[in-house]
C-alpha cells in the first residue's frame, strides 16, 4: 500500500534542505551523461567536521541512520532516499533528536558520482533494498553491477559494503554479484539474530520481518 502524501510535504522538504537535506539537481536526467556533471559535496562544510564520512543508500525512515549517528558521534553519516514522503519521517526523527552528524541526500543511487568525490566514504550499508523479484528488473537491485561500479568509485579502496536483507534469493544473486565484480566477501550470515554477531543496529523492516520468523542475511564486501 502506498503511503499517504505527507500534509504539506514541500514545505517541509524545503525546510530541511536549509539544514538536513541535499537535493540532487542534474541537468541532464540521463544518470550517464549526468555522472560527469560535478556538484561534489564538502564534507567538512556539510557536517562542520572532519570525521571520516559513512553512507546508507535507502534509508527509509532512518532508523539505522539516526541510530547510527547517535551511537557513533565520531562519524558522519549521509543518508540517501528517493521517495521524499519517506524521507521527511527520517529527517523529523534526526532533528527530534538533535543530530548534527547525520545528512540527507533526496535522489537516486545513480547520480550519487557527481555528488561524492572519489574514494571519499567509508563504508556504504544496503538495509533491506528492494530485491525487485522479477528478472526484468535486476538492473534496479543495488546489488547489480552497475550500481557496484557506482560504488567502488565513491568508497575508499579499503571500504566496505555492509548488507542486509530478508530475501534469500536476492542475498544469493548479491553474493554471485559481489563475487563477478572483484568483491571478497566476509562475515556472511544466513540468520544474523542468532549468530554471534555484535553491534547490529536494527531497521525498521528487519523488526518486522524477524518478527515474522524471517532469518535475516548480512554479508560485508570488500574490494
Amino acid at each position: 500500500m502506498r503511503m499517504k502524501r505527507k500534509k504539506n510535504l514541500d514545505e517541509r522538504i524545503e525546510k530541511a534542505s536549509q539544514d538536513y537535506l541535499i537535493i540532487m539537481k542534474n541537468e541532464s536526467l540521463n544518470y550517464k551523461d549526468a555522472v560527469n556533471e560535478e556538484h561534489f559535496l564538502n564534507f567538512a562544510e556539510l557536517f562542520g567536521n572532519s570525521n571520516p564520512v559513512y553512507l546508507e543508500v535507502g534509508c527509509g525512515k532512518g532508523q539505522f541512520g539516526c541510530t547510527f549517528a547517535k551511537q557513533n558521534p565520531d562519524k558522519n553519516i549521509l543518508c540517501v532516499e528517493r521517495n521524499r514522503n519517506v524521507l521527511i519521517l527520517a529527517i523529523d526523527s534526526a532533528r527530534e533528536m538533535g543530530l548534527t552528524n547525520i545528512k540527507f541526500i533526496c535522489g537516486m543511487a545513480e547520480y550519487l558520482p557527481s555528488y561524492l568525490e572519489p574514494n571519499s566514504v567509508e563504508e556504504i550499508y544496503l538495509n533491506f533494498s528492494c530485491p525487485f523479484p522479477k528478472n526484468k528488473h535486476t538492473a534496479h537491485r543495488l546489488t547489480n553491477p552497475r550500481f557496484l561500479e557506482i560504488f567502488k568509485t565513491v568508497m575508499k579502496t579499503d571500504g566496505v559494503i555492509c548488507q542486509k536483507t530478508d530475501n534469500m534469493h536476492f542475498f544469493e544473486y548479491s553474493i554471485e554479484q559481489f563475487s563477478s565484480c572483484g568483491f571478497k566477501l566476509s562475515n556472511i550470515s544466513l540468520d544474523l539474530h542468532n549468530s554471534d554477531f555484535e553491534g547490529n543496529i536494527v531497521t525498521e523492516y528487519e523488526n518486522k520481518f524477524a518478527s515474522q520468523g524471517f532469518p535475516i542475511y548480512r554479508l560485508e564486501a570488500r574490494l
